[in-house]
């Protein structure tokens, strides 16, 4: 008995809502979830739980699970490092720029920072992905730029946390509809990163997946209900702490074509929070010790 080729199309089209739907639906609940931790935490434990590996855990399982390519998802995974190092520099801004804008006006400073802040990531991102396009490199230089990132990600981490900035708790609670924003935010990058990979945009996809959505919404919606301590103090612990996402996307490189994909998922996560979560806040707890 044969199916009917419209049953078979359905049932492709809902399979593939689901490869999509679920990642980004669980991207969006972590986003929430790690906004209120800077809110409630502080600024130094807060950042660096709010940067642990969350949402390129389905943002990899869904590259991975959206073809056979797997030079496509190796390389998707290199370019992940480059993207962090690309967000790290996207944080510090995030000092500079109220500072320089606030100058010279102190009106609409938000607008201002985020406008100049995503411009930059934006214009950088797009030289990224043209060089790329441009020199071709094989999946091994790929994953030697990327480790090169990684490594660049580390020095510059250190030394955004080597003066320790002031990162106290929030007074006042981000709002539901702040939340429930930022979530929408972050599964919707994360569905377009699965897109672009099943488009057969593995660079693309690997530069999306990290686009600095939460740490925008983290900034914004704790600078509008905290003011700009809380969210400026939280940049060098994020900076420092994203590291995490990193060390998983070049652990997953190797594991996942190892290892079933739920058990190179969780092996990924434990090591790059072990790796790099925790000696991110045991440095940033010995610099506040050594500032104090």
């Amino acid at each position: 008995m044969s199916v009917p080729a419209g049953v078979l199309e359905q049932i492709s089209d809902t399979a593939v809502l689901g490869e999509l739907a679920i990642p980004a639906i669980f991207a969006g609940l972590v986003a929430i979830l790690s906004t209120i931790a800077v809110e409630r935490l502080g600024g130094t434990m807060g950042g660096v739980l709010s940067s642990i590996p969350t949402t390129i855990v389905p943002a990899a399982v869904g590259i991975w699970g959206a073809g056979d390519d797997l030079d496509g998802f190796r390389r998707a995974m290199a370019f992940v490092p480059i993207g962090i190092l690309l967000n790290a520099g996207y944080l510090l801004l995030w000092r500079v720029v109220p500072a320089a804008v606030g100058r010279r006006t102190r009106s609409h400073l938000l607008a201002w920072t985020v406008a100049l802040s995503l411009g930059a990531w934006l214009v950088v991102a797009t030289g990224i992905m043209a060089f790329h396009d441009l020199v071709q490199p094989t999946v091994q230089e790929s994953l030697i730029a990327g480790g090169i990132a990684f490594v660049a990600g580390i020095a510059l981490g250190i030394a955004a946390n080597r003066t320790p900035h002031p990162a106290p708790k929030g007074a006042r609670r981000v709002g539901p509809v702040i939340l429930a924003i930022r979530g929408i935010a972050a599964a919707l990058v994360i569905g377009f990163a699965l897109m672009l990979k099943r488009a057969g945009l593995p660079v693309a996809s690997g530069i999306a997946s990290v686009f600095p959505v939460i740490f925008t919404t983290i900034m914004v919606a704790t600078w509008l209900s905290q003011g700009a301590h809380v969210p400026t103090g939280a940049v060098g612990p994020m900076a420092l702490g994203t590291l995490s996402v990193s060390t998983y996307a070049l652990l997953a490189a190797v594991l996942f074509p190892l290892l079933p994909v739920a058990a190179a998922a969780a092996v990924c996560w434990v090591a790059a929070v072990a790796l790099a979560s925790v000696p991110a806040y045991g440095y940033l707890r010995w610099r506040r010790r050594a500032a104090a």
